[in-house]
Parts: C-alpha cells; structure tokens; sequence
C-alpha cells in the first residue's frame, strides 16, 4: 500500500477525521440501508478511520450480527460496543475468507498501490449472494473550478497526488473494477456537493491543505502563493465551488 499521506499521528488528523465523518457518513449510511443491511447480518469495513461507520454498522446489525473493523492504524478508533477492531492490510489477503455478507470501504482504494488486489481480496471476504460497496472520489469537478488561480491550485495539488501514488480519479473505474473481480449486478453512481467559503467542506480542505502545507511546497508543485491564494478562498462566504464527484459502485457475490 502506498505510504498515506495523512498519518493518523499528525496534529490534528483526529479533528479532520472527524469532519470527514460528519460529511461522508450520511451518505455511506444511506447506501448501506439502500442495499438491504438488516439485523444478523455479517459485515466487513475496510479502511475503518476513526471507526465512525463500524459503529453505525454494529448498531445497525444488532447482537445477533457481527462487525469487523480494519485498517493499518486503529489509535483513532473509539471503543464500540459489537466491532471487533482488527490492524490489518487488505492487501495481505482476504480478512476471512467467505463470511461476510456486507463488505465496504470509503475513500481508501485510491490509496492503494494496487486496487485490482485488494478488490480481489475484499471480494474473497464475502460470502455468496453477499453484497461488496465501495466509494471513492473523482476529482472531475476541480478541471473547471473558477477562478483559473484555483483550477491552477487543484492542478498541482493533482500532480503532487499522483507523485505520492493517489489516483484521485479512481470513482470512474470503479465499475469496471467490481465487473472484473467477477461480481454481478453492478452498479454505481455519483454524487457532488456544492459548497462555499467557510463551510464545512471548505474547513476540511482548509484543515488538509493547512496540515500538508510544507510537503507541497517542498515538492515544487504548489506555490505559496497558490496555497494561500486557496485558503483564503476556503474563508470566503462568497466564493462557491465544488471538488469531488464520489462515486458509490456495489455489486453481488454470485451464488447464495
């Protein structure tokens, strides 16, 4: 897996973590309840972060289901009743082979050195008739952002991203991603958020560009100038925007 640029041990990861939560997770949720989640039910999060949606998941599932919870650093989980928290890579293997019924992540594959695998191995996860979800971004959207001084920005931001091994226009693939690991049914689609200066989507990108600030400079790809230019941006009631389409594509084990 490729190193990730935002360690769970830098100052304020656990602040933005938890406003990443607070975006993404009404979304994640909804799809989940969409694809059927009921009491009993095994589930598998990949990737679980601060553990926000695996306890979603344990409450939704109940005492009589089981949660599982992975990722490569578990120190910003919380405690949650019914989730058993495991440190691991999923690109090691499959985290049990065939036993779950729900298996999801959330903006981690485009992470990953290589997809195709731990796809595999998501997949190798899941029971017949079990149903695989995964979310991620495509970064569609900042090739037209206004003013050019910002589509400037998110092209270097896009550069030095790609340098560290991110592919943050992996959304689009990933249809053909769950198609070609041997799901049936899938299917996807996309949602975009429009927001402005001073929102909480622009307070996250101004916590996440504050906290990389010196690696993109050192890199070369972003000047000061841009990066301040786009902060300032990220205070401005009146400036609006929008960056990430995330695209949602789920598919079903054969079988069951």
């Amino acid at each position: 897996m490729s190193e990730y640029v935002l360690d769970h041990h830098q100052d304020g990861e656990r602040r933005r973590l938890a406003l990443m939560s607070r975006l993404l997770d009404p979304l994640h949720r909804r799809l989940l309840d969409l694809l059927g989640l009921s009491p009993g039910a095994r589930a598998l999060e990949v990737g679980c972060g601060n553990g926000s949606v695996s306890a979603w998941l344990a409450d939704r599932v109940g005492p009589g289901g089981r949660v599982v919870a992975v990722d490569l650093d578990l120190s910003l989980t919380s405690l949650a009743s019914g989730v058993e928290f495991r440190q691991a890579d999923i690109l090691a293997g499959p985290v049990a082979p065939a036993d779950f019924d729900v298996v999801t992540c959330r903006a981690v594959l485009h992470h990953v050195g290589d997809v195709a695998q731990a796809v595999a191995n998501m997949v190798g996860s899941a029971r017949p008739g079990a149903t695989v979800l995964v979310i991620e971004p495509d970064f569609l959207p900042v090739s037209v952002a206004e003013p050019p001084a910002v589509r400037d920005f998110w092209q270097g931001w896009l550069a030095w991203s790609r340098e560290q091994g991110i592919d943050y226009f992996l959304g689009r693939r990933l249809p053909q991603l769950l198609s070609a690991a041997g799901l049936t049914d899938v299917a996807a689609t996309a949602e975009t958020e429009l927001y402005n200066g001073g929102s909480p989507w622009a307070e996250y990108w101004r916590q996440t560009i504050s906290q990389l600030r010196a690696r993109l400079q050192d890199s070369g790809r972003l000047r000061t100038e841009s990066i301040d230019n786009f902060l300032a941006r990220c205070t401005d009631a009146r400036w609006w925007t929008q960056t990430i389409a995330f695209t949602a594509a789920h598919g079903r084990i054969p079988g069951g």
